[in-house]
């Protein structure tokens, strides 16, 4: 009679094996973001656009009780045909109106030092009183403080026009790989619905499960305040500034939209720049619907520029991006600048969720190893955010469900 061949387990792995192992995986690792750094930009994309859509599918199946798969295939439907027409529409003229807004402020540039010394040597008269420039400004110094903000803004317009002219050029590269992201983030979404739960769960270190949930939960939290909060404010700057630059009749409309929809990914900066912007398109704008002189309507737009920030600033970022744990707007600022030359644009957009989580990891690691309590306050449930919209929602669906009873008052 045989008898089974008995099971023995494998020793557990030493110290110096781990750390072999650790510093190998983390050598091939960033071996390969060197060696293929030109893949990560549409990889990282790739994973967005899966994360935004996925609570989207979700909601979709649920409510309509369709399969994972056919809630996959309806929400990649409207998304395509949208995305598709919004670059039909507006791919070209943004491209367009973009090189005009640096032409724009180039021509503002190279006579920049003869309107300096126009301003400095005009004599402005207010009531009864006169101010003469002259006795105040130098132009020794103004002339060197003007070749001195020439040399720093002349060379970040070359490489936007570079940069446009790359985006031109290479149109069929970007379709490509705009393909490749959409299809790669259909298939991990289209199988996510394929997946038992049993197969994707991870048996978690003894006495660190309770702290990796916890942490996930945070982080979580974190890509959702900033993630898709960050891309619900920049698509509603970019419809508000879109709608009320086209009413006041302000040319370069979507230029200008598309840049304060991304002046909302850097704090206090952003806000400046598309401010300046406003007021030398509307300086160099010779007419407008309303017939007033440059100057009154550069300042129309740019107090209603402010207004509509300051809405944004103050009623609905609070709303919708919810609590930041703790991440200073001028940490973003350096974060957002640091990104930008390693990921471009897309590193602008991921600087504050980073940041974020490095911030909040940083705090972990630093409590572990000073030998403290990792979680020294107990956990809060995070407050839901609260969309605008869904308010405006419950109190339309709430006044029509009210209109019968007060028809029925009335008779």
């Amino acid at each position: 009679m045989t008898t089974p061949e008995s099971t023995q387990q494998s020793p557990p792995w030493g110290g110096n094996i781990k750390l072999v192992v650790g510093l190998t995986i983390v050598a091939v690792v960033a071996a390969f973001m060197v060696r293929f750094q030109n893949i990560i930009p549409p990889l990282l994309l790739t994973f967005i656009l899966t994360y935004l859509l996925h609570p989207l599918i979700a909601r979709l199946s649920k409510a309509t009780r369709l399969s994972w798969r056919m809630s996959v295939n309806v929400v990649y439907l409207v998304f395509v045909v949208l995305l598709v027409a919004s670059f039909t529409m507006t791919g070209l003229a943004l491209v367009q109106q973009l090189q005009s807004l640096i032409s724009v402020i180039e021509r503002f540039i190279n006579s920049l030092p003869e309107l300096v010394l126009v301003w400095s040597t005009t004599v402005y008269k207010i009531g009864p009183f006169q101010i003469d420039m002259s006795q105040y400004l130098s132009t020794s110094n103004l002339e060197e403080w003007i070749q001195q903000v020439i040399s720093i803004v002349r060379p970040a317009l070359g490489q936007a026009g570079g940069l446009l002219g790359t985006v031109a050029a290479g149109t069929a590269s970007i379709l490509m790989w705009g393909f490749f992201v959409i299809l790669l983030s259909y298939f991990l979404l289209a199988d996510m619905g394929k997946v038992p739960a049993k197969l994707v769960a991870i048996d978690l270190p003894p006495g660190y499960d309770d702290d990796l949930r916890r942490m996930a939960r945070n982080l979580g939290r974190i890509w959702n305040a900033f993630l898709r909060g960050q891309v619900i404010l920049f698509t509603l700057t970019v419809l508000v500034y879109t709608v009320l630059l086209a009413i006041l009749g302000v040319r370069n409309v979507l230029a200008i939209a598309v840049l304060a929809g991304f002046a909302r990914f850097v704090p206090y900066v952003g806000q400046w720049v598309t401010w300046i912007v406003i007021i030398l398109v509307t300086l160099f704008q010779k007419s407008n619907y309303f017939g007033l002189e440059p100057l009154q309507h550069m300042l129309l737009v740019f107090v209603i520029a402010i207004v509509v920030d300051q809405i944004f600033d103050g009623i609905l970022a609070p709303r919708i991006l919810g609590q930041t744990l703790g991440v200073h707007p001028a940490a973003v600022l350096v974060a957002a600048i640091v990104a930008a030359n390693l990921l471009g644009l897309l590193g602008v957009v991921l600087a504050a969720p980073v940041l974020a989580t490095l911030t909040f990891l940083g705090r972990y690691i630093a409590r572990k190893m000073l030998s403290l309590d990792a979680w020294p306050d107990p956990e809060e449930e995070p407050e839901p955010v609260q969309y605008p919209w869904v308010s405006w929602g419950n109190r339309i669906r709430a006044w029509v469900s009210a209109l019968p009873r007060l028809r029925r008052k009335d008779q």
